[in-house]
């Protein structure tokens, strides 16, 4: 069985224990929505821990579009319940990565393909080498490379503007 689900349902216990009602509902809630994607499809099947935190993941978010909602109403108190509730998932999730690590990360992997792409063009003969040519590669790897973290963002529940996504799409 995956470790945070084992994790989840002793938090969960100790919710009870405890009488922290909102942890005590939020976790079952959690609970289920992992179940019912256990069951989901043709046949049921576990979880791994990267899907039950794409399943958390997703929850979060739907807490937080709740809470927008209940905002544009003018219902604080549902606000604050779905803040609570999202705030508790919150705490089974990664951290999240700061804007300079994510662009560190992405320069890293950008240059990674950069320089294969190089390496492998450079196979050729010398001068046959079009610099132009390289760039318009390169720029093509920075595109792909970008659309599949968008793809992968996308699967892990992660909200997205859809202006990304159209941008991503060109």
């Amino acid at each position: 069985m995956a470790a945070l689900k084992d994790r989840l349902k002793a938090d969960r216990v100790a919710a009870m224990k405890a009488r922290d009602q909102v942890a005590k509902d939020t976790l079952a809630m959690a609970l289920t929505a992992i179940q019912l994607e256990e069951v989901a499809g043709d046949a049921a099947r576990e979880l791994s821990d990267d899907e039950l935190l794409a399943v958390l993941t997703r929850e979060v978010a739907k807490r937080k579009d709740s809470a927008q909602a209940y905002a544009a109403g003018h219902r604080q108190d549902l606000v604050d319940q779905e803040l609570a509730e999202a705030d508790v998932l919150q705490a089974y999730l990664p951290a999240r990565l700061t804007e300079a690590e994510v662009d560190a990360l992405v320069a890293d992997e950008v240059t990674a393909a950069a320089q294969a792409l190089v390496r492998q063009i450079a196979g050729q003969q010398l001068e046959s080498l079009d610099l132009a040519e390289v760039d318009r590669l390169i720029q093509a790897q920075k595109a792909v490379l970008a659309a599949c973290v968008l793809a992968w963002l996308f699967q892990m529940g992660v909200p997205m503007p859809l202006a990304l996504l159209a941008a991503a799409n060109h």
